[in-house]
């Protein structure tokens, strides 16, 4: 499962949905959802994140399909600022 970013129309908001693994369980499945949100400031700029929670799978696939009723898009543009450095 890949990591998505949405948008909304004003360009100010964003929502990053990605796989979230259990690291307590020995099992590799993915059964939640990680949502991370934040505001952007300056479309060149990195987005401040300004939190983020755990979801169920079908949760998350219902804020996600209500979000691109809503008019929020899929972006690709702030995939390098968000990705994670271990």
């Amino acid at each position: 499962m890949e990591k998505f970013t949405l948008i909304n129309k004003a360009r100010s908001r964003i929502k990053v949905f990605e796989p979230f693994e259990d690291s307590s369980k020995n099992s590799s499945m993915i059964n939640a959802i990680l949502i991370s949100y934040g505001c952007v400031f300056k479309r060149s700029s990195k987005p401040v994140m300004k939190g983020s929670r755990v979801e169920s799978i079908e949760e998350a696939r219902n804020e996600y399909k209500k979000l691109l009723e809503e008019g929020w898009e899929k972006t690709y543009r702030f995939n390098s600022f968000l990705k994670k450095k271990w």
